[in-house]
């Protein structure tokens, strides 16, 4: 069986692209929906699903995080009533397996054929979309794919040499139009020319981050903010007081700095 983890963005909308182009079979797409998301990445899945039932492949299942009594919790919902901020902000990576990979791995306890897998004492091969061009998350993955007895990931922008630059080639001769990154809008690991993005383009998700950080901080100690050293709010307020000319340098990695193989970025 052949799941796909697909991310809403870049990297894993062109290796579905490219699955279908080389005639692997896909049985199963998972999107893991945090409650976080930018409004452009829930309109690009509405119109990939169109692509995907015109090329004769499985519409992508959106699966969500429900605590014990059943009822529906956002990660944002989470960080407001904890009073505190994504644990990412912290060096921690909860957010991504609680709502990213956990929530994925209860769907498919639950799929009659994933558990037909198993039961045989094979394994369900898992596609995760990182590119050639960030091998350090395979290499980070390692030791857990060689142990994780469920579920056999598989790489194949890696296997094929597809950088992020590929990826996005893909997509325009498809013709469709690019998805650009995935991730929640008030994640601790966004850079700041994002950050300026958001406070731009979507003032009101930006207030809702700040509202996160403010709510957080009477219990924050070492960290500051989303920004972990500097609030989000902070940063926004010194640009603005120099006249729109603070020096925008930012030397942070994109995606996930834990190496786990989560799925809080893609491309």
């Amino acid at each position: 069986m052949n799941i796909v983890s697909f991310g809403g963005g870049t990297n894993s909308t062109a290796m579905l692209i490219e699955m279908q182009r080389r005639e692997i079979t896909v049985d199963l797409i998972l999107f893991a929906d945090t409650g976080g998301e930018r409004s452009e990445t829930y309109a690009f899945i509405d119109l990939f699903n169109d692509w995907l039932k015109h090329h004769n492949m499985p519409s992508i299942t959106i699966v969500k995080y429900f605590n014990k009594h059943g009822e529906r919790l956002s990660l944002e919902d989470e960080c407001l009533k904890g009073g505190k901020l994504p644990a990412i902000a912290y060096g921690i990576k909860q957010c991504s397996l609680k709502h990213k990979i956990g929530t994925q791995d209860k769907y498919c306890n639950n799929h009659l054929q994933c558990r037909e897998v198993w039961k045989s004492g094979e394994r369900v091969n898992k596609f995760i979309g990182y590119d050639a061009g960030e091998p350090q998350r395979k290499d980070h993955a390692a030791e857990l794919d060689a142990t994780n007895k469920k579920y056999k990931n598989q790489y194949p922008l890696i296997e094929w040499g597809l950088t992020r630059n590929d990826c996005s080639q893909i997509i325009k001769e498809a013709g469709l139009p690019q998805p650009g990154k995935s991730s929640c809008f008030f994640c601790p690991s966004m850079k700041k020319a994002e950050i300026q993005g958001l406070w731009i383009e979507h003032p009101d998700l930006f207030q809702r981050a700040v509202d996160i950080e403010r709510n957080a901080k009477d219990s924050l100690i070492t960290v500051k903010g989303l920004g972990r050293n500097w609030s989000w709010e902070s940063y926004r307020d010194l640009y603005e007081a120099n006249g729109n000319l603070f020096d925008f340098i930012d030397s942070s990695p994109n995606g996930c700095q834990c190496g786990l193989p989560c799925g809080c970025y893609d491309g």
